[in-house]
């Protein structure tokens, strides 16, 4: 058990819509197209530079490919790694007072909840940055509610279908904005 209070309180807002986007993205240039629009979208809405979001899918769904295409697009200079061994990787976009942080976090190997506690993630939680998690089953009841729920499902080698959800009231605004401005299926459930 923890002796340190949560990084976020029950929600006092009423529930949100259950909007979803969902599109097929047809090959690795389409993926890195939505990077570049999501990319473009989080630096303009307020607090998307803040935001954390959920990449779920199965090993092989492309979780990786988008982060490293967004990362790209967000203008991180450099090489970058994959955190499946590391677990997180920090990365810097932008420069001078454009500049932000970016967490991409793989929890793909932790076994027990408790190492997200013990690895000491609470303070970059805590932080500002945004927040890409692969893997967040592995940490249930620890992460904060993420804005956007970012589901990848191969269909073959290539193509992907993409589902994003909400579950912030931000990221339900995001969302509407995004079905807004993107073609896409965009649904009440």
């Amino acid at each position: 058990m923890s002796s340190h209070p949560p990084i976020v309180g029950s929600p006092t807002e009423a529930p949100l819509a259950d909007t979803v986007w969902a599109t097929l993205w047809p090959d690795e240039s389409a993926t890195q197209a939505f990077a570049s629009a999501l990319a473009d979208a989080l630096q303009s809405w307020p607090g998307g530079r803040d935001a954390c979001i959920e990449l779920r899918g199965n090993l092989g769904a492309g979780k990786t490919t988008l982060v490293r295409h967004l990362l790209r697009a967000a203008g991180v200079q450099g090489r970058i790694k994959s955190p499946t061994y590391a677990v997180v990787e920090p990365h810097q976009a932008g420069h001078g007072d454009a500049a932000w942080p970016i967490w991409h976090f793989d929890f793909y190997r932790f076994y027990d909840p408790q190492e997200w506690e013990d690895a000491g993630f609470r303070d970059i939680f805590a932080g500002p940055g945004l927040k890409l998690m692969e893997w967040p089953d592995k940490v249930a009841g620890q992460l904060p509610p993420p804005d956007w729920v970012i589901a990848l499902d191969a269909i073959d080698e290539d193509q992907r279908q993409v589902r994003i959800t909400a579950d912030t009231a931000r990221g339900q605004h995001w969302l509407t904005a995004w079905a807004a401005a993107h073609p896409g299926a965009a649904h009440a459930l």
